[in-house]
């Protein structure tokens, strides 16, 4: 029997062609019955696994009231594509009932003049969370912070606590704490929604809160907020100023996403790709995106040939040179991409500093000798059998030892370079690293020839 996650990739494969097909025909009224139906996380799945031709026409099926449920799941490059064209009360009755955080994400998108005119239209009480939201930057703790929170004063029981909570026609989501503040709004304590219905009901919330509690600063990078995160296993976390005033709340669902955009932005970026790549991008928008880094690739490649040609003589001697050059090369550039990928993810993790740097390079050498000596031996003696030369054989096992241990130096202390001078390891380390490998591949491999040979 198919796992639920075959099931819903088979049926969102179906409702693709069912979308389609009907909008090829011009029978969208079904479509429509279907697409309102759906849960929002699912309808806006649906329509960023659609082509650009088809989103929009998508997106005039959904009904008004859903469009502001839907909007939130959308990824930023398709939210401002429907954003476009809408006056700000429209804007402003689409984000109606959103939470905070995310009326706040979607404003960030749109010009300024917009977005005061926005804030304008909306209600003071409303106007006011999310303009405590929004003058944070958006990869900040304040600017993943919800302003939707329950807080409570020490001095009261228990029993008012929960007469006070079923006041509430629904709860903030991924609710499971309240927070104890003191004058000024000042965070002194956190009340566990299991605790504070465990507990005797006349024992007060002083006597019940937890002080020992991490509160997050309201600069601190999304990053650090979701690493802190997924090493204590929080589903939220306060955000105070540095008075200790508590201004909001982060919540695992905004976490989920900063590790998402994270992971999408290392993988693109180790391929040279923009983060605003996505998979049904328009040719207009994919085309100047790729041909600059391949451009920066053909740069690199040219400056491997002239290396290569400063040992033309040498080759003109002995052809096999030509044959063996690229194995040499193409090592060097795996193990250092392995090197590379293993740094950046310990950097991203918050794992690497001064103090553990220095271990982690001798490692990556030291792996990086023993495995250049395997299989140097390996390729030497396949050298030695094709070409019956055995100082071919011992310049191309001489020059792969150099090469991976070369790799190992540069794929563990070039991000660590990058890092210092605030240039994303992800995006540049890849091509600066194949440049490295493949041009003192060559240069050591014909050097030692000619060397040999001379």
């Amino acid at each position: 029997m198919p796992n639920t996650a075959t099931k819903t990739q088979v049926q969102v494969q179906d409702q693709l062609e069912l979308l389609s097909s009907a909008i090829d025909d011009g029978s969208l009224a079904p479509v429509a019955r279907m697409l309102n139906a759906l849960p929002s996380p699912d309808a806006a799945h649906l329509i960023e696994s659609s082509p650009p031709h088809m989103r929009r026409a998508i997106w005039t099926l959904v009904d008004k009231d859903n469009e502001g449920d839907i909007l939130p799941y959308l990824a930023e490059e398709i939210q401002s594509e429907f954003l476009k064209g809408l006056d700000a009360t429209e804007v402003a009755e689409i984000t109606e009932g959103l939470e905070t955080d995310d009326i706040a994400d979607i404003l960030q998108q749109l010009p300024k003049a917009i977005i005061r005119e926005v804030l304008s239209s909306m209600g003071s009480q409303d106007r006011h969370r999310v303009e405590r939201v929004i003058q944070f930057e958006e990869n900040s703790a304040g600017g993943l912070m919800s302003t939707e929170m329950i807080t409570v004063r020490a001095p009261l029981t228990l029993d008012v606590v929960l007469r006070y909570l079923r006041r509430h026609e629904q709860l903030p989501s991924n609710m499971d704490a309240i927070y104890v503040v003191g004058r000024h709004d000042t965070l002194i304590g956190v009340l566990p929604l299991s605790k504070l219905l465990i507990s005797d009901p006349n024992s007060t919330v002083r006597e019940v809160m937890k002080t020992d509690l991490y509160s997050l600063p309201v600069d601190m990078d999304d990053a650090e907020v979701a690493q802190l995160f997924e090493r204590n296993d929080w589903i939220s976390a306060p955000v105070v100023n540095h008075d200790g005033k508590l201004l909001g709340r982060i919540t695992i669902d905004d976490v989920v996403d900063v590790i998402r955009e994270d992971l999408e932005h290392n993988l693109f970026s180790m391929a040279g790709l923009s983060d605003e790549e996505e998979t049904f991008s328009s040719v207009r928008d994919t085309l100047p995106r790729r041909a600059v880094w391949l451009g920066i690739n053909l740069l690199t490649a040219l400056l491997a040939s002239a290396s290569i040609k400063m040992f033309e003589g040498t080759i003109d001697k002995v052809v096999a040179l030509a044959v063996l050059m690229p194995i040499v090369a193409s090592m060097g550039g795996v193990a250092g991409s392995q090197t590379l990928t293993v740094v950046i993810r310990g950097m991203a993790l918050g794992q690497i500093a001064k103090s553990n740097s220095r271990w982690l390079l001798q490692r990556e050498i030291l792996v990086a000798a023993m495995n250049g000596i395997l299989w140097a031996v390996a390729v030497g003696i396949v050298a030695s059998l094709i070409y019956n030369d055995f100082t071919l054989a011992l310049i191309i096992s001489l020059s792969m030892v150099l090469n991976l241990m070369m790799s190992a130096l540069v794929g563990t202390l070039l991000p660590l370079g990058l890092k210092r001078l605030n240039i994303d390891p992800a995006l540049a380390g890849g091509v600066l690293l194949t440049t490295v490998t493949d041009i003192f591949g060559f240069v050591t491999f014909l050097g030692l020839a000619t060397w040999f040979y001379a």
